[in-house]
């Protein structure tokens, strides 16, 4: 398998910066349950935007588990709270993992 890290940019909500990283627990505890699921690093840019970057043992594994989350987690906070127009997903493959 090759390790992939997928990238996810995004803005929230008007309103919804308060508690948007603490209310991500149910993001990460539901990532680590999914197959291939290595890491994750969420952050806010100086311009409010935020960057999620996971890492996947395999580029299928990052799929799946994208066509799986808005089904099983859609509803919650941490999910409500981002603008869905401004997501950007995109994958790269790992040239150097430590």
């Amino acid at each position: 398998m090759t390790e992939t890290l997928e990238i996810v940019t995004f803005r929230l909500k008007p309103g919804a910066e308060a508690g948007f990283g603490a209310k991500n627990g149910v993001m990460t505890a539901w990532l680590a349950r999914q197959p291939g699921f290595l890491s994750r690093q969420l952050g806010r840019r100086e311009d409010g935007s935020w960057v999620d970057v996971v890492r996947w043992q395999s580029l299928e594994q990052a799929r799946a588990a994208a066509d799986r989350i808005m089904a099983e987690i859609g509803d919650s906070e941490a999910v409500q709270a981002i603008e869905p127009a401004s997501v950007d997903i995109s994958h790269a493959t790992a040239a150097v993992s430590r």
